[in-house]
């Protein structure tokens, strides 16, 4: 974080930004993606196979409901919902090239708070049904181009709102492989390297994350069983208030069967393949998708020009963190 900070927004003005950061974006969301509002799930039994374990370590948060005997492991609450949307495309009948999109809450306890990390995580997620001939790197990055315009187009609009904000955002959006950023830095690790490389192009969607590199490592990991490791990426945004770049999604095409297949193979799960979910995908009977989650705390923060995630979202913090914040003039909600 840069030395030098003051908040553009009082409190009561970032309340009414944060509200019409999230209606213009998630319309435009809608209209550019063609999608469909929906709702969905806050919990899931974990027997279906529906909820994620993101990188593998995540503990998902789970609770017992007496009152319905069928759930002998409990209930979760969802990590993320790319498994559930994508089942949800097949019982609403949604044809290729369409999609829907929704509110997804989550609690992840086993993240370490810090400006951009909470253990409460809200984001639009988002799943469009696709053709095979869909099923291709090109219509990623022409998703990703949509996603990005979305974004300008609600800072122009806020910024209408707000003129006090100086926030600025490069519409070109810089594409790169993650075997690419390992080229170039290979004494660096995959964090730095993403930082280089946004510093150098402030809207970046770095591609190919889970599986292995030439060095034998992973630039990131991600489940084997949602993303296609070779059609997936994250974007990121440089941000100057925190003077590093802020990642605000993760999306990509979704596994195919052989796909599912064979990333399960390699992650040393093959037992998943047998779980509801997995035996659909191997089956054909849901569609093929890309989709993706968006933070929308994250991207509060990055439009709103906040120092901290805590200035747009409401969560729990380390009392170090609390007094550190105080001391600096950052106003945590």
């Amino acid at each position: 974080m840069k030395q030098e900070y003051r908040p553009a927004l009082s409190l009561y003005e970032t309340q009414s930004a944060i509200g019409a950061v999230k209606r213009i974006f998630q319309e435009q969301l809608a209209r550019r993606l063609g999608l469909l509002r929906v709702t969905a799930p806050l919990f899931v039994d974990p027997a279906t196979g529906l909820n994620d374990d993101l990188n593998g370590v995540e503990r998902p948060v789970a609770f017992d409901v007496p009152q319905i005997p069928e759930l002998e492991r409990g209930a979760e609450i969802v990590q993320s919902l790319a498994k559930w949307k994508r089942q949800a495309l097949a019982r609403y009948g949604i044809a290729p090239g369409k999609g829907l999109y929704t509110d997804m809450n989550a609690i992840r306890r086993d993240e370490v708070p810090d400006e951009v990390h909470s253990i409460y995580v809200d984001q639009w997620d988002w799943e469009k049904a696709l053709t095979p001939q869909m099923r291709s790197e090109e219509y990623l990055r022409d998703t990703v181009r949509d996603i990005v315009a979305a974004v300008c187009f609600t800072l122009a609009e806020v910024k209408k709102m707000y003129p006090q904000l100086c926030v600025s955002i490069s519409r070109h959006v810089s594409f790169v492989t993650t075997q690419q950023l390992e080229d170039r830095w290979p004494e660096l690790s995959p964090r730095q390297r993403e930082e280089a490389y946004v510093r150098e192009h402030p809207t970046a969607f770095i591609m190919q994350i889970g599986g292995r590199l030439k060095s034998g490592r992973r630039h990131d990991g991600r489940a084997p069983d949602y993303d296609d490791w070779t059609l997936n990426g994250d974007l990121l945004f440089w941000d100057a208030p925190l003077d590093r770049a802020l990642e605000v999604s993760s999306m990509g095409i979704r596994v195919d069967a052989q796909g599912m297949r064979s990333q399960c193979e390699a992650a040393g799960c093959a037992q998943r393949l047998e779980l509801p979910f997995h035996r659909a995908v191997l089956q054909g009977e849901v569609p093929l998708s890309i989709g993706g989650g968006i933070g929308q705390s994250r991207l509060c923060m990055l439009l709103l020009g906040k120092a901290h995630i805590g200035e747009v979202q409401a969560s729990l913090w380390p009392g170090q963190m609390i007094k550190a914040c105080g001391e600096r003039g950052i106003p945590l909600l």
